[in-house]
């Protein structure tokens, strides 16, 4: 498995293993659909997940980047993300979020770049938008 596969993986355990492997799969779209569309956020799919401020795992002092740093394949949900990641990087795992690049979390306050905005979709407690595909440059 590449490192990005990876660190997908990682990302997807550590963003929605709450929401079982609906959620993972739609957070691995997100990063699959950013990574097919380089830009601000990234080029491929390491550095859209460790862009900065972008998935909240990876930010300095939250509690699921230790727990997302140290999980092993021993935890059935992150086999799952594990293999789920491997087909998101080969272009072989079905967009759930009809083509979304974004998402937050509903539990939580409305972000500001989601004001006005109508998800794609919602998945579990994760509202999917398409922000920075939508010809704006982004």
């Amino acid at each position: 498995m590449s490192a990005g596969a990876d660190i997908a993986a990682r990302t997807a355990w550590a963003e929605a293993r709450g929401e079982g492997i609906a959620g993972m799969q739609a957070v691995l779209n997100v990063i699959a659909n950013r990574a097919a569309r380089p830009g601000w956020w990234g080029h491929d799919i390491a550095s859209v997940c460790q862009a900065p401020h972008q998935f909240s795992c990876w930010l300095p002092g939250d509690p699921n980047g230790p727990e997302a740093r140290a999980v092993t394949d021993d935890d059935p949900l992150f086999r799952s993300a594990l293999s789920m990641a491997g087909r998101a990087a080969s272009g072989d795992l079905p967009d759930l979020t009809r083509g979304s690049d974004s998402y937050y979390a509903t539990t939580s306050t409305r972000p500001l770049w989601a004001a006005g905005r109508v998800p794609q979709i919602i998945i579990g407690h994760h509202a999917f938008f398409r922000v920075g595909l939508t010809g704006d440059g982004k």
